[in-house]
């Protein structure tokens, strides 16, 4: 098989733009078409206890009064001038809350670092299918998060976010600490959070790394406590035919 090497995002578009909603609950959804674009929706909400901590956060610092939210036009605006984007729009559902969907252009570039070098997602396709894998480690978690949104990028560093400090932690000790600052209340809903994502790709799938799979399409459960923390790689693949 001849395959054409492109770089970075996407199944799930889960790691990257799992980056872009690190709630409680978050729902991906949408296709990989061949030649790297694709067209993805988007749900996400934070917990209740999280959303009452960034309210005292914010009251704490004098942003907004107390009023802090998270603002689908705000992070839209930041995700539509990313690498690789060709559209993107999200609205609010409530003061943490949010949906809407995003349009990549080719993945190869999407939240690609600067100065040509390879992102965490590779894509090959050839004339007999293809394969698209991803490795996310805490390495590339800033760079990735300063390419994304300032909101996001200040929401999981108030959160002590090893994804976002580049701190060294296991996932015990990160609940711990969160607890031991914001509560156990807030690190338990850390704790219970997931991202799901489910995925067409443009073939009949032959294998998932990660995930289960019917037919096209490929069904992921990514715990948010691994995302945040990060304490060991996170690593998918999906081949089809």
């Amino acid at each position: 098989m001849v395959y054409l090497k492109r770089g970075i995002l996407l199944i799930l578009f889960f790691a990257g733009v799992l980056l872009s909603f690190p709630s409680c609950t978050a729902n991906i959804s949408g296709r990989l078409d061949t030649g790297g674009s694709g067209e993805f929706s988007v749900s996400t909400s934070l917990g209740n206890r999280m959303a009452a901590l960034l309210r005292s956060l914010s009251g704490a610092t004098g942003s907004g009064g107390g009023e802090f939210t998270l603002s689908g036009p705000v992070i839209a605006k930041s995700m539509a001038d990313a690498p690789g984007v060709a559209s993107v729009s999200f609205r609010n559902t409530g003061p943490f809350a949010l949906e809407g969907a995003i349009k990549i252009a080719k993945i190869g570039d999407f939240l690609a670092p600067a100065g040509g070098r390879q992102g965490f997602i590779t894509l090959e396709e050839g004339q007999t299918g293809g394969r698209l894998g991803i490795s996310l480690n805490r390495d590339a978690g800033p760079e990735i998060l300063s390419r994304v949104s300032p909101e996001i990028t200040d929401y999981l560093s108030a959160l002590m976010s090893p994804i976002a400090t580049g701190e060294i932690l296991t996932k015990a000790e990160y609940l711990d600490l969160v607890s031991s600052v914001y509560g156990q209340a807030v690190a338990e809903e850390i704790s219970r959070g997931s991202i799901r994502a489910a995925i067409d790709f443009p073939g009949p799938i032959i294998s998932v790394k990660g995930g289960t799979y019917t037919g096209r399409r490929a069904e992921f459960t990514v715990p948010l406590l691994d995302l945040l923390v990060l304490e060991r790689p996170l690593s998918y693949e999906v081949s089809w035919k």
